[in-house]
């Protein structure tokens, strides 16, 4: 088939090389908004806390605190789940036990009901509530002080914020909810109507929804004027709160906005440069969906047409093609400034906005959305970020997690997960990071350092206690079907009689069809992210039959490029230690764009351990050994693994497992080896598929005569391939199995024995084209298996199936054997508790408590109408800054006797709408102090909204008003805070203030004799009366 194909069809798919972009790689993120207004088909389940293997010089390990109250949710598809951080050691519930399948080890945790799919989360510690953002457009609550013991947990206050999915939510300095969806909405819930909703009962919770639901403030609709917008219309990635500016910034895919927390005012729109936006965005219709657009212009019309030859219809067909592609991409924006699409955004305790795009590239802002530098140390996405004291985290795309300080170099970096690291989040003295495929796994802030060192010791000596092996076969079989269909005979003489004992099957088929028109529309349709066909899926039919799927063997999942199909089947008994199906796809024909050559590929964990299996199809001719080479090389460096549409049963795929590959603590400027083939972080690959290598230096007669007499030893000294991988010029690395089969091409179909070779014409010599090849762990012919060498695998069968004549290639299986080395997570998990229990690395992590001396300058302020009030905090350590967070802890107002009522938060410890106070947030570096603004600013109106619209009336509130600030403070690498209660009064009458100071620089020098009066200094108190936001997981 391939001279066919090459010969008769060359210059009409060559017009295709030059028409239809590359299909590029997109973010998780943008994967998870493609498919919001799609029907759900398979549920994708988060996981549970995980630990893994420890690197070399940084550790994960867990949380340990003696706070019973302290839970840490995280969101899953299935609803919200909590962990008690003083059960994260304990074991998992194993395999049969009350959970779903793929959480076994998982450590104890507790779950919701089952709701829509988490998009976001947000911590309000002031009122010890979790509000999460989900995929069917509500908001939802959770009371961090409910009792769990009724399980599965319900969710508290509940509405519906959006029609379509919930992308982002941040609580601002002055307690509002803010979120973002689809198209641009950006909407605020303004806290007083959430606080009178949540006083109610639950008998009330529909009039408490319908409440909150007409309180909105939308945006959108306040800078939109005669239907010209001033924001941007795409997606709201992320909301971020700039507590220390009162401040909110809105993140679009390349553009910005900025918004003033207490007015609530549009402040600027600016692009991903920096350069200032003016904005005429008209609000659009929904757009056609891009399977409508390709069905309206591939699908054939009814009109008659003259006939035209075959040639010119595959040439049209192409042209089309390409002609759709590229419009429905331009109309859909998929390919506009796509490497700079912002994908995260964070509040660096220097008061800096960090933006993550999905070049790698991190870009640093001021407070006012002035650009200030980019720096880039990693060459894919950046997905999520993390900040806390003086470092930054930065999660990737690739699995890898960074440490930055606050200037942008790198600290250090290490593969936290092998899927992409999508959310990150500080919990106590641990940072969290979560994997697309749920995987959650921690951190001690203070890696890397000597802690590192004690726990990788430690945990080398119980290494024996922790690990397991296992043994499984697997049967690995490839066909050139040359665009026909196998007999059920042929299936079962193939893989049926053979699959009886193994525990994953894996079919890779090539030819399954062909054709110009169908390599235009395959072509097509993998540039705007759709795949298969119907004859693909007969296939992935009749095998699945075969194999009795659904009863013995489990369909994982699939991967089909044009004529390429690749599929994996896992037995029952064996399907609860397997996950994270990934599939990939790399064209190499005709300019690296046409699949009629090139490799699909899947990505599946087994026991903790990566395997990938890739079908190739390579360059044809006898002479094209070169081009054959060229094409393997472009496979394995350019492979990249993601969630595709036809892998199966995601809801069961397990915890993630990282490839340890660490970085190192001293990293300097772009690691070249992090760009290294995702192949390579493999335990064991497998490349199987019509390679094309063919016999040389030998006739066609005298080639069938050694076959006829079985003298396969002479004729494998002719095989290319087996001299191209002795030069070390392909597949590198890798094993074959002695050939111990005649040549698997070309025969006539239905021709039965070695007469069925080709006769005619042409006469094309035998030759071994369909082969599969391999590599574990092992680093010489014999290693035993190991944590260090955990994937070994043996060759107990490796043959051709020449009985079955269905196509011009014979099928070829190879059995393994293939024996595991894997930690037992929960035992692993005890060990580790135990560690850090010890009295050793408590001492180790003392230094990493001390928060630096710190004096404030007043206990009590008192404030006038528009008046303003200087606080002074002085950072009196030497050594370590000081980071600092003001914080709202209640509201009261005085009564005739002078006492104040009770003191109520607002969300998130926010600012009442009347006081103003900068920087509210900040670092203070040694020997120095910051001065706080504290200034009261007109508030006469009070605001509702109904359905988005402000209803105003004006009151004048002559009461005088009273607020606790709390002033927090801790050191630059530990969550342990010393805190300060500010007492400020608003006093309506003419009344002296106590204090009333002018603005001057924010961070000064302290020098003796200055006018500083040391009486006015008070120390901190390590008085604990408020919470520590800390203590709970929450992202910065």
């Amino acid at each position: 088939m391939d001279e066919h194909i090459e010969d008769d069809e060359r210059d009409a798919l060559a017009a295709l090389s030059s028409s239809v972009p590359r299909r590029k790689t997109h973010s998780y993120s943008q994967q998870l908004r493609a498919g919001t207004g799609q029907k759900r088909q398979h549920q994708v389940r988060n996981h549970s806390l995980d630990e893994d293997r420890i690197p070399k010089n940084i550790e994960r390990y867990y949380n340990h605190d003696d706070s019973d109250d302290d839970f840490h949710p995280h969101a899953s598809e299935a609803g919200v789940r909590v962990w008690n951080m003083t059960e994260a050691y304990e074991p998992g519930w194993g395999v049969g036990g009350r959970i779903r399948r793929g959480d076994e080890d998982a450590a104890p945790f507790f779950e919701s009901v089952n709701i829509s799919p988490t998009m976001c989360l947000i911590v309000d510690s002031a009122n010890r509530l979790v509000w999460s953002g989900h995929k069917d457009g509500k908001i939802r609550s959770w009371k961090m002080d409910q009792t769990l013991e009724e399980n599965p947990f319900k969710e508290g206050l509940s509405w519906q914020a959006h029609r379509g999915p919930v992308f982002c939510l941040t609580l601002s300095s002055y307690g509002d909810l803010w979120s973002g969806s689809e198209g641009g909405v950006i909407k605020i819930w303004p806290w007083e109507s959430m606080e009178k909703s949540l006083s109610l009962t639950q008998e009330e919770r529909h009039m408490a929804a319908l409440l909150v639901e007409r309180s909105f403030i939308d945006l959108r609709s306040q800078v939109t004027v005669n239907g010209v917008c001033n924001i941007s219309s795409s997606d709201v990635k992320c909301l971020v709160s700039d507590k220390v500016r009162a401040k909110v910034w809105c993140a679009g895919a390349v553009s910005f906005s900025l918004w003033d927390a207490r007015t609530r005012e549009l402040l600027k729109v600016f692009n991903i440069e920096g350069q200032i936006e003016n904005r005429v965005d008209v609000q659009s219709g929904t757009d056609q969906p891009v399977e409508d657009e390709m069905k309206v212009k591939f699908v054939s019309t009814s009109k008659k047409e003259k006939p035209q030859g075959f040639l010119q219809r595959s040439r049209n067909a192409i042209m089309g093609a390409a002609d759709a592609v590229r419009r429905v991409a331009k109309g859909a924006g998929a390919f506009a400034e796509d490497n700079k699409r912002t994908e995260a955004l964070t509040l660096t305790a220097d008061g800096m906005i960090w933006s993550g795009c999905t070049n790698g590239f991190i870009v640093q802002w001021d407070g006012n959305g002035n650009r200030l530098q980019d720096f880039q140390h990693h060459p894919y996405g950046v997905q999520c970020f993390c900040a806390f004291g003086e470092r930054v985290y930065v999660g990737y795309l690739s699995g890898m997690v960074q440490v930055l300080d606050l200037d942008g170099n790198l600290i250090a970096g290490w593969v936290a997960h092998s899927s992409p690291v999508i959310k990150m989040a500080i919990g106590a003295d641990y940072i969290f990071s979560l994997a697309t495929h749920g995987g959650i796994r921690g951190w001690n802030i203070a890696s890397p350092g000597p802690l590192d060192t004690i726990l990788r010791s430690e945990l080398a000596a119980k290494e024996t206690i922790c690990t397991r092996r296992d043994n499984f076969k697997i049967l690995v079989g490839t066909w050139n079907v040359g665009q026909g269909r196998a007999s059920p005979e042929g299936l079962k003489s193939w893989l049926g009689s053979q699959a009886t004992d193994v525990g994953i099957v894996v079919v890779g088929l090539q030819e399954v069809e062909m054709g110009a028109g169908f390599l235009a529309m395959s072509a097509a349709k993998e540039t705007v992210g759709l795949e298969g066909s119907s004859i693909g899926q007969w296939w992935l039919d009749t095998i699945g039959k075969s194999l009795d799927e659904g009863t013995t063997f489990e369909r994982m999942g699939s991967r089909q490029l044009a004529g390429l199909l690749i599929a994996i089947w896992v037995r029952k008994n064996l399907r609860t230690h397997a996950g994270d199906i990934d599939a990939a796809a790399v064209p190499c024909g005709f300019g690296r764009a046409i699949g009629n050559k090139g490799g699909v590929g899947l990505r599946l964990r087994v026991y903790d351990r990566i395997m990938c299996f890739v079908n190739c199809h390579l360059a044809a001719h006898l002479e094209a050994v070169n081009r054959r080479n060229a094409d393997f090389d472009h496979i394995y460096r350019t492979m990249v693994f993601s969630r595709s549409s036809n892998l199966l049963n995601t809801a069961a795929a397990g915890v993630t497992t990282a490839v340890q590959m660490i970085r190192g603590s001293n990293v300097g400027g772009l690691n070249t080896e992090e760009a290294k083939p995702e192949l390579s972080d493999a335990d064991m690959v497998v490349f199987l598929g019509d390679f094309n290598y063919r016999l040389h230096s030998i006739s066609y007669d005298e080639a069938r005569d050694f076959v006829s007499q079985r003298c396969f030893d002479w004729l494998r000294e002719k095989d290319q391939l087996r001299a191209e991988m002795k030069a070390g010029k392909v597949f590198q690395g890798m094993r074959e199995a002695l050939i111990r089969f005649p040549p698997t091409y070309k025969f006539e179909r239905h021709q039965a024995g070695l007469a069925g070779y080709d006769s005619g014409e042409k006469k094309r010599i035998p030759a071994w084209c369909d082969r599969i090849l391999y590599r574990d762990n092992r680093a010489a012919a014999v290693s035993e298996c190991s944590l260090e060498c955990p994937v070994v695998a043996s060759i107990l069968q490796y043959e051709a199936c020449m009985e079955v004549t269905d196509s011009d290639h014979k099928p070829v299986r190879c059995k393994f054997n293939v024996e595991i080395a894997h930690v037992d997570r929960s035992v692993r998990r005890q060990e580790f508790g135990e560690i850090v229990r010890s009295e050793k690395i408590r001492t180790v992590l003392e230094e990493f408590l001390r928060v630096p001396e710190t004096i404030v300058s007043s206990n009590s302020i008192s404030l006038q109408n528009q008046e303003t009030a200087i606080l002074k905090i002085t950072n009196k350590c030497r050594q370590d800054q000081a980071v600092f967070q003001i914080i709202c802890e209640g509201l009261s107002t005085v009564k005739e006797e002078g006492h104040g009522s009770e003191h109520r938060p607002r969300g998130s410890y926010g600012f009442p709408r009347w006081l103003e106070v900068t920087p509210a947030a900040g670092m203070i570096k040694p020997d120095q102090f910051e001065e706080v603004s504290v200034r009261h600013e007109e508030h006469q109106t009070q605001e509702d909204s109904a359905d988005g619209i402000p209803q105003n009336w004006w009151s004048e509130d002559t009461r005088d008003k009273e607020v606790l600030l709390v002033v927090r403070v801790r050191g630059s690498r530990s969550t342990e805070t010393k805190t300060h209660q500010v007492s400020v009064r608003h006093t309506f009458t003419a009344a002296k203030p106590a204090r009333i100071d002018s603005k001057s620089k924010n961070s000064k020098k302290i020098h003796g004799g200055g006018s500083i009066n040391r009486s006015d200094f008070r120390q901190l108190s390590s008085s604990s009366d408020v919470h520590d936001d800390h203590r709970y997981l929450h992202s910065p």
